[in-house]
């Protein structure tokens, strides 16, 4: 009888062991592949002679990969979310993204859609995108994606406007508003609640250093974000 106590307690132990170094929640497809997206393009030279940031995406990261029609149908089911529109070759969504994902674990939060705006050639792929004629007045030159009108009406109270600036600098507006990137949003029963870019006042260039206060403040931009 011993024995077979000893047994069954070794038993017990090894799988303790087992579980403490190897249990747990593996990486999923869609973190894996929003990690290599984002660290694909380190130090990469873009077509306009800039280098873009180089990050370090931890494997156990949030995103969950979606499309706008996806976003559009959670919505109408009235569930409670968050979502990010950007890219990774969004200079800007570089910036803000590993402290995105530092405080969103911190404050228990285990998944955001993410809704990549660009192609891998950095093509729009999901927003309306406008210019000036020659007569000064916007003309649509790429139609949204699928369920893009409806994420605008949708998403309406927390979105800002989207304008063009003409030759003397001045703004016209193109008559609906935008998904700009990076956008956070949270959603709470279908309702857009509220939404930040996270970007800091104290950074002035997309592509320059990020100092301790500008990551504080992207920090602090967060917690109020994440925390509801």
């Amino acid at each position: 009888m011993q024995m077979k106590k000893t047994i069954f307690s070794l038993f017990v132990i090894g799988l303790v062991i087992l579980c403490v170094t190897g249990c747990g929640n593996e990486p999923t497809k869609d973190a894996i592949k929003f990690k290599e997206e984002y660290e694909t393009i380190n130090g990469v030279t873009n077509s306009g002679g800039l280098e873009h940031r180089t990050l370090s995406i931890p494997k156990d990261n949030p995103f969950i990969y979606a499309t706008g029609e996806e976003i559009v149908e959670k919505i109408e089911n009235n569930e409670t979310f968050y979502v990010y529109f950007g890219s990774s070759y969004c200079p800007w969504c570089r910036s803000v993204i590993e402290r995105a994902i530092k405080v969103a674990k911190e404050n228990n939060i285990n998944t955001i859609y993410y809704v990549d705006i660009w192609d891998g050639d950095h093509v729009e792929i999901l927003r309306d995108t406008y210019k000036l004629n020659d007569d000064g007045e916007p003309e649509v030159v790429f139609e949204g994606g699928e369920g893009y009108k409806d994420l605008l009406k949708y998403f309406d109270n927390v979105l800002g406007d989207y304008t063009l600036t003409d030759s003397d600098g001045n703004k016209v507006s193109v008559g609906e508003k935008r998904i700009f990137a990076p956008n956070f949003i949270y959603v709470e029963k279908g309702k857009s609640i509220k939404l930040i870019s996270a970007i800091s006042e104290k950074q002035k260039d997309s592509r320059e250093e990020l100092t301790k206060e500008i990551l504080k403040d992207e920090e602090n931009q967060f917690n109020k974000f994440f925390n509801n």
